[in-house]
């Protein structure tokens, strides 16, 4: 046993609650029931009294009484609009660019100049294009293909960042700070200034970029026979969509499709078929495809969601992820053959108690799984046996909740999922920290062949606060994408109630199960009250909750539900059984 002595530090300065008024300042009721009891109110922001049940944002004091000090109040925040700046504000993500930072990047040319163009090598008449989604505004990554005798070559272009954002200046700081971009369904936080993020080290259309190429000749099974990285000046000639990709491929002939997909085509195939023979060989390793939709949510212009639908995974999203899965692992490789220093994409294996969980939960559907000394590719046989089956989606979740956190790090653990002993993220330096790290130790190697003693030794002293630091600014960047999307999915379903689903349970508790609908991917709550009156057992092991009349619910069974409520503040979504 032991007992508080003091706080150090908080694990979060930032609550979200609503304002109750009252003697000295008045109260914060927190929306999170995890954070704590009514929070006394400190001080409030000097823009006039806050109005009660008013939504405010908070910061925690440091230490000593638990107490808050308002630092914005967004009014009774019912509006739309507010979503994003709500959680903007709960998550502490900051926004604006120090002076600085903007000065340097206003500072740069608009076009490439002929000393940016001196020593790169010039493949602005290579055939490259870009692929990305529909509302995606800075393209990191570009490809051209071609099909030799031996089999295929590949290059990969990445955005050469790190030409403009050199190690310890105000852009490397405020870029450093953030860790990665943030992108919510109505706007991006980006990491580095729109005038880099989406113009200078964008890979728009018909514009010369600065660029660092991974160049690739693989035979006709997709085995690298040798490559080459090098600092290059391109130029993409379009910019496609996923969409528009997968169309190309599953059309029937040319003739059904607009440009520039039509005269695009050919190569659209070369790309499609060299990403195919990749995956294979991907997945004969062991690598761990796990296949769960994410939810498109679509908006309209006052921010109030009219739409949400599954992102269909397409042939051409696997065709840019092979794509850059094979420039990721040859940087890697290179850089560790030259034994420089490097921050690693890590995925260490699953914890073997996790693991042995999970193996009795899948053995309840008929599917084996050894609990020990686990490898990639019996989990992999898994999901392949998995897919079309009603439990896939439920499987999929649970083992990947049995994985470890992929972190970056300078040490070489390997990535379990990928089944790769050697990985690091190389493609997209725009919105993630790590990659620009690894472009400016790549440039360094480039440009002197090796690294001085005491370059390598500094870069070792770095790299593990760098890969801490960036490790944790992506799981503050996922978790504040995650509660805005809970919003517009709470206020989506707000317009609902009354209206009948089906979906599948996805967790039980001895209060009740969660649903999640099948064509929306919104979970909600049945609780046991709303079930047929019964005296219901809860049983941990089985995931169920079964009746003394027969009537049994367990995890991944079809149910029909209808929507009850939604207590929008809590993002929860209540529903009862449409046909108890």
């Amino acid at each position: 046993n032991g007992r508080i002595i003091r706080i150090v530090e908080r694990g979060s300065a930032r609550v979200l609650g609503r304002y109750e008024p009252g003697p000295r300042g008045g109260r914060l009721i927190p929306l999170d029931e995890r954070v704590a009891p009514p929070l006394p109110v400190s001080a409030a922001p000097g823009a006039g009294p806050v109005a009660a049940g008013s939504l405010v944002a908070g910061e925690l004091s440091p230490a000593g009484e638990l107490s808050v000090r308002l630092v914005r109040d967004f009014g009774r925040g019912d509006s739309a609009q507010w979503d994003t700046d709500v959680v903007i504000e709960q998550f502490g993500l900051p926004v604006q660019f120090a002076d600085e930072a903007e000065r340097e990047a206003a500072r740069f040319p608009a076009a490439v100049t002929p000393e940016a163009r001196a020593g790169r090598r010039d493949l602005r008449e290579l055939l490259t294009v870009t692929i990305d989604g529909e509302r995606a505004r800075d393209f990191d990554d570009a490809i051209s293909i071609e099909r030799t005798r031996d089999g295929y070559r590949l290059w990969v272009h990445v955005a050469d960042v790190g030409h403009y954002v050199p190690w310890g200046s105000a852009l490397d700081l405020a870029a450093r700070v953030r860790g990665t971009s943030v992108y919510f369904p109505d706007r991006a936080v980006p990491m580095l200034p729109e005038r880099l993020s989406n113009d200078l080290c964008s890979l728009n259309p018909e514009r010369e970029r600065l660029a660092m190429t991974v160049e690739l000749a693989l035979d006709h099974a997709g085995h690298p026979a040798a490559y080459e990285v090098y600092e290059s000046v391109i130029r993409s000639r379009a910019r496609l969509t996923y969409t528009g990709v997968a169309a190309a491929l599953d059309a029937p002939s040319p003739a059904a499709l607009e440009e520039p997909y039509r005269s695009l085509r050919p190569m659209l195939q070369l790309a499609a078929e060299l990403a195919q023979r990749l995956g294979q060989r991907r997945m004969a390793r062991g690598s761990l495809d796990f296949d769960l939709p994410e939810p498109e949510i679509v908006l309209d212009l006052q921010g109030r969601p009219t739409d949400i639908f599954k992102e269909p995974r397409t042939a051409a999203h696997r065709l840019i992820e092979e794509c850059m899965l094979a420039a990721n692992e040859t940087v890697a490789r290179h850089l560790t053959r030259l034994k420089a220093p490097l921050l690693y994409r890590i995925h260490e294996p699953p914890d073997p108690d996790k693991l042995a969980t999970f193996s009795l939960f899948a053995s309840n559907f008929g599917h084996r799984v050894p609990r020990r000394g686990i490898a990639p590719a019996p989990l992999q046989a898994l999901l392949e046996a998995l897919r079309g089956r009603p439990e896939e989606r439920l499987l999929n979740h649970l083992l990947l909740r049995s994985m470890k956190r992929a972190r970056y790090g300078p040490e070489r653990l390997g990535h379990f999922g990928l089944a790769s002993d050697c990985y690091t993220h190389f493609t997209s330096p725009i919105r993630r920290y790590p990659d620009l790290v690894v472009h400016r130790i790549l440039k360094e190697v480039l440009a002197r062949g090796a690294l001085a003693p005491d370059r390598r030794e500094h870069l070792a002293a770095l790299l593990p606060r760098l890969g801490q630091h960036s490790s944790e600014r992506e799981r503050v960047s996922m978790e504040a994408e995650w509660e805005v999307v809970k919003l517009k999915k709470a206020r989506f379903m707000l317009e609902r109630i009354g209206e009948v689903y089906h979906g599948y349970i996805t967790g039980v508790t001895r209060h009740g199960f969660f649903v999640e609908l099948e064509e929306l991917l919104v979970e909600g709550f049945v609780p046991v009250r709303s079930l047929p009156r019964d005296q219901y057992r809860f049983d941990e092991a089985q995931h169920s909750l079964s009746g003394q009349r027969g009537r049994r619910f367990q995890l991944a069974d079809p149910v029909t539900v209808l929507v009850e409520s939604v207590d929008f503040d809590r993002r929860r979504v209540n529903f009862c059984l449409a046909s108890p």
